[in-house]
């Protein structure tokens, strides 16, 4: 008489998919603390500067830990923004110097952007990657040009927030009020309608219709 096979191990249940309201309070939740604190915090320009970074490091920290407790993991792309804004706080912090804070979103559209690109040119899916999801049905074709239009887009992002800080808040003690409302009543706005933008070229390639698209984390 043969031996019965091992039982299979029990596997853990799968996490249901968190909410887009969850979602957006993960990839927008931080930048929003950074704002208030930046406009309500008592004190000179920089002293407020320096609170928010704080409360900005802490928060990009906390929506890590949600996103590993709710959805199971961490997406490559939320790992790499909150890394960076843990890695230009603290520069921040240690120079008193807002230029770093300010310059983090060009370094990680840049680095965005440069990733994609090196997709496009090695035909590898690294969008999917940083997003950490898929359209379902969307075809190759798909799939190029939604990467090649968000290159595009971090590029000019880049550009913006370049101009933005360096026209708003030049100096490393400026008041970075504009500069900071900037990034969550526009930057923020611009990536949910440009994410957008493109469904109907991907339902065009296959999209199944009532998906939502996936919103990178705001720079």
């Amino acid at each position: 008489m043969t031996p019965a096979p091992p039982a299979p191990a029990p596997t853990a249940p799968a996490r249901p998919p968190i909410s887009t309201g969850l979602r957006l309070a993960i990839d927008i939740g931080p930048l929003a603390v950074f704002f208030l604190v930046n406009m309500f915090a008592p004190g000179i320009a920089l002293t407020k500067l320096l609170a928010a970074t704080v409360a900005f490091m802490i928060a990009s920290a906390t929506a890590m830990i949600v996103s590993k407790l709710k959805a199971g993991h961490i997406s490559p792309m939320l790992w790499i923004s909150g890394t960076l804004v843990l890695v230009f706080g603290g520069l921040t912090l240690y120079f008193h110097d807002g230029t770093f804070i300010k310059m983090k979103p060009t370094f990680v559209y840049t680095m965005f952007a440069a990733i994609l690109a090196y997709g496009l040119a090695t035909r590898k899916p690294l969008l999917q990657m940083l997003l950490d999801t898929a359209y379902p049905g969307v075809n190759a074709a798909g799939w190029r040009k939604l990467t090649r239009n968000w290159a595009i887009f971090f590029v000019l992002m880049a550009l913006l927030n370049e101009y933005v800080w360096r026209t708003y808040a030049p100096l490393p003690d400026s008041d970075t009020k504009i500069w900071a409302g900037f990034k969550l009543w526009g930057a923020v706005p611009l990536t949910l309608i440009f994410a957008f933008a493109n469904v109907p070229m991907l339902l065009k390639h296959g999209l199944k219709v009532g998906e939502e698209p996936p919103v990178p984390p705001e720079g």
